[in-house]
């Protein structure tokens, strides 16, 4: 019994082994087409906040700031870009550069169990990344004093996109940008209130998705070998829990004994 349950797992193992290198390449081409993906889209959304959400803004700049602006917005993509693609330039299977050294553990190829944590941390670490991008840029943009640069824009933009749910007030119509009413103390005696509108960076995976065909068709691959990782992970799981069954009712007998 414990005999025929071991082969089970061991065929699992070889099928999870299997799935994870197909698991591995998904992603290697994911992360290729989503570096240009968020390359577009972030110059897409710094387009809209530039033109539509500070125009004047924008417009008082001189020219060499202006093309400035634009430069140092193209660097931070590009970048991020790299980022992205040296992902699956790693010389360990399923260990890609992104991961934080404490969290770049060796995994199982073997263990589905491991391999959906290790997934887990890959997608954490792709949201971190744009995450990280969103407020460079919007850095960059305060600077350059297109957007307010009387606020603690970066704890404000921190704590409404902390929330578990984008909520419509918060997203606004266009891909990637937060449109926040932030209500501040006025200078007067009267301590009138004013309301300020910020207009700013936000990139989603979602959106950058949506937007690109590619970068769509190839997370739909990534879910599809996340479905059949997850099958597999149930039916590891089973498994186990006989094997630990039989080995229990194994040590019983071998230890019964009538008086």
């Amino acid at each position: 019994m414990v005999e025929q349950i071991n082969r089970d797992i061991a065929a699992l193992e070889a099928t999870v082994k299997a799935i994870a290198i197909e698991l591995e390449n998904a992603y290697i081409s994911y992360l290729t087409s989503l570096g240009q993906g968020v390359t577009k889209q972030l110059m897409l959304a710094s387009y809209h906040v530039c033109t539509q959400g500070y125009p004047k803004q924008f417009v008082s700049l001189s020219f060499n700031k202006r093309q400035q602006l634009q430069q140092d917005i193209l660097k931070l993509t590009q970048k991020a870009a790299e980022q992205l693609l040296k992902h699956t330039q790693t010389e360990h299977p399923l260990e890609f550069s992104f991961l934080a050294e404490e969290e770049a553990t060796p995994i199982s190829f073997s263990n589905p169990v491991e391999l959906i944590k290790w997934q887990f941390q890959v997608e954490n670490a792709i949201a971190q990344t744009l995450k990280t991008l969103s407020s460079q840029t919007n850095s960059v943009l305060q600077e350059a004093q297109i957007l307010p640069n009387n606020l603690p824009l970066a704890p404000l933009l921190e704590a409404a996109t902390s929330s578990p749910d984008d909520t419509p007030e918060v997203i606004t119509g266009l891909p990637n940008l937060l449109n926040l009413l932030i209500e501040t103390d006025s200078d007067n005696e009267a301590q009138e209130s004013n309301v300020t509108q910020i207009v700013a960076i936000h990139l989603r995976l979602i959106d950058i998705e949506f937007a690109d065909s590619t970068v769509r068709a190839k997370r739909n691959q990534l879910r599809n070998l996340s479905g059949k990782v997850g099958k597999l992970e149930r039916e590891y799981q089973k498994k186990q829990r006989e094997k630990d069954v039989a080995e229990a009712e194994s040590a019983w007998r071998g230890s019964w004994f009538e008086s």
